[in-house]
C-alpha cells in the first residue's frame, strides 16, 4: 500500500485507463474542465500499460474502463488493492452497478456524462484525505456474478519493472520455501502469490498437479515415463527437467 496523507499543496494525480482513444480524449477534456486541478500523469489502453503505469507513477486517482484488452479492469482493479481510489468506467448493466454500490467504489457509466463526472469528482475530494477501499471483497462479489474465469496473467515484480506473464507462456510452478517460482521456456521468476491460491485460479484442464509442491502446464507436457526405480516422470517440451509425479497424483497421469 503506498498511500500517504497528502499535503495541502500537492495535486491530486490521476491515471485514465481507457482503450478506446476518442473516449480517454473525452475523458481527459471534461476533467480537465470539471477539476482543473487534477494532474492527469498518464494515460493506457490497455492492461499491460496500465498496470506498468500504476508501478511507475503510483496515482491517487486511477479511472479504469473494465473492458480494455489484456488483463481486464477488473483483474486490475484486483491487483491495485487498496493502493488507490479506482472509478470504474463501465458499459455494464444493473448488476454490476448494484455490485459497485456495495462495495462503496464509484464508477462512470458509458456514454460519459459531464454532470455525472461533477458527482464522482465532488465523492473523490472527500476521499482524498482517506485510504483507499481495499478492492478485494468487491472483486470477489463481481467474480461471483460471472462465469467463472480462470487466470489468464501472472505479474512479477522483476527489479523496478513489472513483469505480466501470460498463462500460456509457463511451463511449470513450483513453491519455494515463502515465495513460488513461475518457470518458463527459457528464464523463471519468484513471486510472492501462494501455490495454493494459484491453483484455486488456474484452469484445471490446463494446470496438474505433479506433486504437493508442483504443478505442470499440460500444453508442455512431452511424455510420461517410469524413471529407474520405476516411478513416473513428467518429461517436459521446453525444459530439461524432469517433474517426478507423487503417487497422490498419479490416476491423471496413467489415464493419458
Amino acid at each position: 500500500m503506498w498511500f500517504r496523507s497528502p499535503s495541502a499543496e500537492a495535486p491530486p494525480t490521476a491515471l485514465l485507463v481507457e482503450d478506446e482513444h476518442a473516449l480517454r480524449e473525452e475523458l481527459r477534456d471534461m476533467l480537465t474542465a470539471l477539476w482543473p486541478e487534477l494532474r492527469i500523469i498518464a494515460e493506457a489502453q490497455d492492461g499491460v500499460e496500465a498496470l506498468g503505469l500504476i508501478a511507475q507513477h503510483q496515482p491517487r486517482i486511477v479511472f479504469l474502463d473494465i473492458q480494455i484488452p489484456g488483463p481486464n479492469g477488473l483483474e486490475i482493479a484486483r491487483h491495485i488493492g487498496d493502493r488507490c481510489h479506482v472509478v470504474f468506467v463501465t458499459a455494464y448493466d444493473a448488476h454490476a452497478i448494484d455490485a459497485f454500490e456495495k462495495g462503496a467504489v464509484d464508477y462512470l457509466l458509458k456514454p460519459l456524462s459531464a454532470s455525472r463526472l461533477s458527482v464522482t469528482i465532488g465523492r473523490l475530494k472527500q476521499k482524498l484525505t482517506q485510504a483507499p477501499s481495499d478492492l478485494f471483497g468487491l472483486m470477489e462479489l463481481m467474480q461471483a456474478r460471472q462465469p467463472r474465469a480462470y487466470l489468464r496473467w501472472i505479474t512479477a515484480n522483476v527489479g523496478k519493472s513489472l513483469r505480466m506473464i501470460t498463462i500460456d507462456e509457463v511451463v511449470f510452478i513450483q513453491a519455494d520455501q515463502k515465495l513460488t517460482r513461475v518457470v518458463l521456456a527459457d528464464s523463471e521468476v519468484l513471486i510472492k502469490k501462494t501455490l495454493k491460491d494459484l491453483l484455486s485460479e488456474l484452469d484445471p484442464e490446463q494446470f496438474w498437479q505433479t506433486h504437493r509442491s508442483t504443478i505442470v502446464n499440460a500444453l508442455e507436457i512431452s511424455s510420461i515415463e517410469p524413471d529407474m526405480s520405476g516411478r513416473l516422470v513428467v518429461k517436459l517440451k521446453s525444459r530439461r527437467e524432469q517433474l517426478p509425479v507423487s503417487e497422490a497424483f498419479v490416476r491423471r497421469f496413467r489415464q493419458m
